[in-house]
């Protein structure tokens, strides 16, 4: 298969095609390899390749023989690295497959690589010590977003339609952001995190992915989504799969807007100018649209506060256990200075301390279930500005403690983590771009608990209404050299 083939379908048109037996899954992985090829030099998207292992049954389910890529966090692969962009963890390999691992593999993707991440996914830029910078496929100099940054550009610049990401303040929406694509995080409790862990970051952090269509996230989720024995939350299961909602009218949905984000973070005006865009195409398609103001439940400042202590406290044990696996210490040899600093303030954190953190994530979940009461969605930019050069994160971070580098990535990325903590599903969705730069600009929708159903139907009338498959980046690989 050409590259210029492959990169015009997505992952559920790929599987057609394997189940039709016009192409085989060796086939695709080789083209999807080449894809990497062209563009991984100019990306850094993708820190490790392997030989697939996998031979999925052609037809078995709506994704069998698609090329795939996981995170290098989250998800273990028996005999593969996971090295969490860490140097403090370089060398970690899987014993055993996680169950989101088997649940791929029974999915039928064909997973051939790792894609790079910030260290313990604990930035909203992937600029990793330990790997290098990974690049923005729209503008080289600019960052391709956070934590799932490998993640993202990998998929936006075609080497794979869909792959393996995170959320635990915005991880998945974010890099969707910043490179042009659908990306869905599910609601709390909706795929398990198992077996070797209960919950990550209390809760906070989810698994999904990011794609270049609505239908693949779809798909994706369906394959999945559900509960694993002892997993400690539960999302009631949907009634018909994701990949019908896609192609199901909305209705009429009463959606409100929120244009300057909680904190006083000020939208800039080309993300304004396309939220006002976006009003207009929901009004259009008779959706009920009107600005709002939401309680968050918790002032500002005690939000970022209550989600330092939590990130911290978990960051901390997660340090503490990988360096007496590995007889490392730590210190700046072996850690960044944010995170390093965030290992610090871990360590004081006390008890009651962590379970006031804890009361302020049910404030939070409930005062936005009070909102979902009386609407259906809400609107928001993903992000307030556009996609940040690179380098930007860093500027003076070795001055900051663990709160102040936390209230660094909430301050410029204010609009997600309310979700994360109140565990309800939220997406972006690459509605517009920037006519000065041709910066893709990412709209978030978020619903209440459970309801990944009335998102896809909502996004699938919106990639209708306003297609994005025919946008590409600069670096793509369906170009003779890669750009």
């Amino acid at each position: 298969m050409r590259i210029s083939e492959y990169v015009s379908y997505d992952a559920v048109g790929l599987a057609e095609l394997v189940a039709k037996g016009e192409v085989t899954p060796a086939e695709l992985e080789a083209a999807a390899r080449e894809a990497a090829q062209r563009v991984n030099p100019q990306l850094n998207a993708i820190v490790e390749t392997w030989p697939a292992d996998d031979e999925p049954d052609p037809g078995s389910t709506p994704l069998a023989g698609v090329p795939f890529l996981i995170k290098d966090l989250g998800v273990s692969m028996a005999g593969r690295r996971t090295e969490l962009g860490s140097r403090l963890a370089v060398g970690n390999v899987a014993g055993a497959d996680s169950s989101l691992m088997r649940r791929f593999r029974r999915a039928g993707l064909v997973t051939f690589g790792r894609t790079a991440t910030p260290e313990m996914a604990y930035s909203i830029t992937t600029e990793p010590v330990l790997y290098g910078a990974t690049r923005n496929p729209w503008d080289l100099a600019r960052s391709a977003g956070g934590s799932s940054g490998g993640a993202g550009a990998a998929v936006a610049a075609g080497v794979v339609p869909i792959a393996h990401a995170t959320d635990a303040a915005g991880s998945i929406r974010i890099p969707a952001a910043y490179n042009g694509l659908f990306g869905l995080k599910p609601t709390r409790g909706r795929v398990s995190v198992g077996p070797d862990v209960d919950e990550i970051f209390n809760g906070l952090a989810v698994h999904g992915s990011v794609s270049r269509t609505v239908r693949d996230s779809a798909a994706l989720l369906d394959r999945i989504r559900g509960p694993e024995p002892g997993d400690p939350y539960f999302a009631q299961e949907p009634s018909r799969p994701y990949a019908e909602e896609v192609t199901r009218h909305p209705g009429s949905l009463r959606i409100g807007v929120l244009t300057h984000a909680w904190g006083g973070r000020r939208t800039t005006t080309a993300v304004a100018d396309a939220l006002s865009r976006t009003v207009r195409l929901l009004e259009s398609l008779g959706h009920q649209v009107a600005e709002v103001k939401v309680d968050l439940g918790a002032d500002w400042e005690e939000f970022v506060l209550a989600n330092a202590r939590l990130w911290t406290a978990n960051l901390t044990a997660s340090v503490d256990e990988l360096a007496a696996a590995f007889d490392r210490p730590i210190n700046s040899s072996t850690l960044e200075p944010p995170i390093l600093a965030s290992y610090h303030y871990g360590q004081q954190v006390g008890g009651a301390q962590f379970v006031t953190a804890l009361a302020i994530r049910n404030r939070v979940a409930r005062s936005l279930a009070r909102y979902f009461d009386a609407h259906d969605m809400l609107l928001t930019p993903t992000l307030p500005e556009l996609p940040v050069p690179l380098g930007t994160y860093a500027e003076g971070a070795e001055a900051l403690d663990g709160l102040g580098w936390l209230r660094r990535l909430f301050d410029r990325s204010p609009f997600s983590a309310a979700f994360n903590v109140a565990g309800t599903p939220a997406m972006s969705v690459p509605l517009t771009a920037d006519a000065g730069t041709g910066l893709p600009i990412g709209m978030q929708f978020a619903a209440g608990y459970g309801l990944e159903d009335r998102l896809f139907r909502l996004a699938g009338q919106l990639e209708q209404a306003s297609p994005w498959s025919g946008r590409t980046p600069t670096v793509w690989a369906g170009n003779p050299t890669g750009r």
